[in-house]
């Protein structure tokens, strides 16, 4: 895997710059999961020296009810390169992928479905019965796979506020935009280096604010414009996520990017029209409903088709990290062995995450 291209080098997908498609192969479901090899893992698996353990998981209850409205993955059909080409991760068609609910009651169901699962969290039938059943060979997927390896904190709260000495000097729950410098400046504080296949998780403060506020404060932002801060919509932000060679990315907030999304070249697809495409795939429980006032969507924010669609990388939102962040800090320490196990849902476009951190 010693060949993987850096940004520059991956090729335009018409307009949008740094397309993996091929990267793995024509026909890989797995994306920058690739990156975790058994090699990654094992050495991963070295960080695990104090024996303590940490949920990373908020209640599924809330901020809302369903797999994309708390804690969550964000799979692969979760995000396509519309705009006219409706293309999700490595060249595949939307039209491949089927539309709304479908109920399995039996293994042998299976190879019907076949065509409606691809991309999907769990995707791979083949692990239930013969390839013979089958159209094709499925890849592996993150389900079986699973997504574990050395997770990496990067504490811009602990940053911004230097250890708590200051205020944070923007409200997690309005736009602001996380720089690539300010990662990099993070981490050489935390004295992180960064290594292939880490899993980047980034504490921007909805966590920390969100258990802090009143009810009638939480209750507000389901009554006003949606906005909250998150990483920045850029080239080098794009380039940053690809050439260090993240397995997956992470943060507390409800969207990984500032959001609402600049306006200009940057806006990879129309949020409104990709909606309604992408919420209407979930399956069996993960249907979206709205909770009432209490309700918490994640927003739709544009240039995720890059680390989405265009590098098939995994994106993580509503991560608990508040206790994760407070050990280590106590402990010096910004690195930990990561687990996670998404559901073994066929065909899912989003999963609870199901991840801890062990130090």
């Amino acid at each position: 895997m010693s060949g993987i291209p850096t940004f520059a080098e991956l090729p335009n997908f018409h307009e949008y710059t740094g397309c993996a498609w091929g990267v793995w192969g024509p026909d890989d479901e797995l994306g920058t999961i690739n990156l975790l090899t058994e090699e990654v893992v094992a050495e991963a698996a070295k960080e695990i020296r104090l024996g303590k353990s940490f949920s990373l998981n908020m209640p599924l209850n809330f901020p809302g009810k369903n797999t994309q409205s708390s804690t969550q993955w964000d799979g692969l059909r979760h995000y396509g390169v519309l705009g006219g080409y409706n293309k999700f991760y490595n060249d595949t068609d939307s039209d491949t992928l089927s539309r709304g609910h479908f109920f399995i009651s039996d293994p042998e169901e299976l190879a019907k479905y076949n065509h409606k699962i691809k991309l999907g969290i769990h995707s791979t039938p083949s692990c239930f019965l013969p390839s013979f059943f089958f159209h094709r060979q499925s890849a592996v997927d993150w389900a079986q796979h699973g997504i574990s390896g050395r997770g990496v904190l990067l504490d811009l709260v602990r940053f911004f506020t230097e250890g708590g000495t200051k205020p944070l000097p923007y409200d997690p729950w309005s736009t602001h935009g996380f720089s690539v410098k300010d990662l990099e400046d993070c981490a050489a504080k935390q004295g992180v280096e960064f290594r292939r296949g880490d899993i980047l998780l980034i504490r921007g403060g909805f966590g920390q604010k969100w258990w802090a506020t009143t009810r009638a404060e939480r209750e507000s932002l389901s009554e006003k414009p949606e906005a909250f801060a998150g990483i920045e919509q850029s080239e080098d932000m794009k380039r940053f996520l690809w050439d260090n060679h993240f397995a997956a990315v992470a943060s507390d907030q409800p969207a990984l990017e500032s959001y609402p999304a600049i306006p200009g070249p940057l806006h990879m697809h129309q949020a409104s029209s990709l909606v309604s495409y992408a919420f209407d795939f979930l399956i069996v429980f993960s249907c979206r409903r709205s909770s009432g006032k209490h309700h918490v969507t994640p927003p739709v924010p544009a240039p995720l088709t890059s680390s989405h669609s265009l590098f098939g990388m995994p994106i993580g939102e509503f991560f608990e990290l508040e206790k994760l962040a407070q050990a280590c800090a106590e402990h010096n320490r910004y690195t930990f062995f990561f687990a996670s196990w998404p559901l073994n849902v066929l065909g899912g476009v989003a999963s609870p995450p199901n991840a801890a951190a062990y130090l």
